[in-house]
């Protein structure tokens, strides 16, 4: 048992930070709240030993989501796998149990029970996570340290396959905040600094040297290969110790297996970063790519909208013709395929056609003018600048809603005319 924290009298536990969600992070929290598993099996269970039964036969890993149950591959910064955001899963056993004792406000004796428990590593795993959660950060080392060379161990992964002792387990809760996919509560950075000052003095004691690696919190990938590396340096340096001639080859092999770790980390880091800065200039190319095409696409319809009437066979269609007036290049008409019908701008902002008795009528009279490619034709009846426009659904747009840079107003150039005989 831990001296100075098992043998106080006071059997209350003081409760640290929230005391409505254990200070785990919401995503998690919210899917326990809305589980089958704990609504309904775990509401059952009323009492702590009833718990522990739940925890030996139940669970089989520590992560916070089951297997294959969680997507986190493409997501970066803040929507990554460690705050929790973007995407859930199905929460794991051991997380459901977890926040069950939290709800039993267990005290020192069953705390202490827990995690010197002998009949499953998982039950003691859960009541040192417990600890983690819920107590002050200064009482850590006190709960932790007789429990730092525990050589018993545990397979934390889900799925199977990443092995560590309880040992390894809380050293790693004492130096780092990353858990797999979410994060344990902050530590205040003085009781950080301490609780390293602390276990430097404690490696020193024992003769263990921990690998350094860096735990990537959104990839719950680079957390299990941390563990390896991890659990292999740990059985490689044990290895290394039985057949070394003294103390000084030891420290240089781990030293230099040290250095090739993390230069192996930093490449794969490195080709990592180059794979996702190349997939996305990829998505950025075709992007473009696909903007371009739609643009060239409407252009294109928009063309085949705006059609001349000078290639348009009056034989053969319904649309009406221009022609050009024999007096004045720029003043033109628009008559149809009837010779007296003349189409004209109404004061009323409509287009319509025009009788033969009104044939000499200003209003019958457009300006032609040619410019990047298109001609439009600007109503000479008033002085406003009302143009002749086609709607896309074929109908005489109205004068006071053209505008000099629609493209219901630009007309293909028509063909040069035959010279009357």
């Amino acid at each position: 048992m831990a001296p100075g924290i098992a043998d106080k009298k006071n059997n209350n536990l003081p409760l640290w930070g929230n005391e409505k969600t254990m200070n785990l992070n919401n995503l998690i929290l919210t899917n326990i709240l809305s589980s089958h598993y704990f609504k309904v099996n775990l509401y059952q269970l009323k009492t702590y030993h009833e718990v522990i039964d739940e925890i030996y036969y139940k669970v089989t890993h520590l992560e916070p989501w089951e297997k294959g149950s969680r997507k986190t591959a493409g997501q970066t910064g803040m929507c990554g796998g460690v705050r929790g955001v973007g995407a859930g899963g199905i929460v794991s056993t051991a997380f459901c149990i977890l926040y069950k004792l939290f709800t039993l406000k267990l005290t020192r004796k069953q705390v202490v029970g827990l995690i010197n428990h002998g009949d499953s590593p998982y039950i003691r795993c859960l009541g040192f996570m417990y600890i983690r959660y819920t107590q002050p950060p200064a009482d850590l080392w006190d709960w932790y340290e007789p429990y730092l060379e525990d050589d018993e161990e545990v397979d934390v992964k889900a799925g199977t396959g990443q092995v560590m002792t309880i040992g390894e387990m809380l050293r790693h809760f004492l130096s780092k905040l990353e858990w797999f996919s979410t994060l344990f509560p902050r530590i205040p950075v003085p009781i950080q600094k301490d609780l390293e000052m602390k276990l430097t003095e404690w490696r020193a004691r024992n003769k263990t040297v921990d690998v350094p690696q860096e735990v990537v919190a959104t990839e719950e990938e680079a957390v299990g290969n941390h563990w390896e590396e991890e659990s292999h340096s740990r059985k490689s340096s044990a290895h290394s110790e039985s057949k070394s001639r003294g103390a000084e080859s030891r420290k240089s092999g781990k030293d230099a297996r040290v250095r090739d770790d993390v230069s192996e980390e930093i490449v794969r880091e490195k080709d990592r970063q180059r794979r996702e800065r190349d997939r996305h200039e990829k998505s950025s190319k075709h992007s473009h790519r696909h903007h371009s095409s739609s643009k060239r696409h409407k252009h294109s319809s928009h063309r085949g909208r705006s059609r001349s009437p000078g290639h348009v066979d009056p034989r053969s269609s319904k649309h009406r013709t221009r022609s050009k007036s024999p007096v004045e290049r720029s003043r033109i008409r628009t008559r149809s395929r009837s010779p007296n019908d003349y189409a004209h701008r109404h004061s009323s902002r409509r287009t319509k056609s025009r009788s033969p008795s009104d044939k000499k009528s200003e209003n019958t009279w457009f300006k032609e003018a040619y410019e990047h490619g298109w001609n439009r034709y600007m109503w000479l009846g008033n002085n406003k600048d009302w143009f002749l426009g086609i709607k896309k659904s074929g109908a005489m747009k109205k004068g006071h809603r053209t505008k000099k840079g629609q493209n219901a107003v630009k007309f293909v150039p028509r063909a040069p005319e035959a010279p009357n005989n």
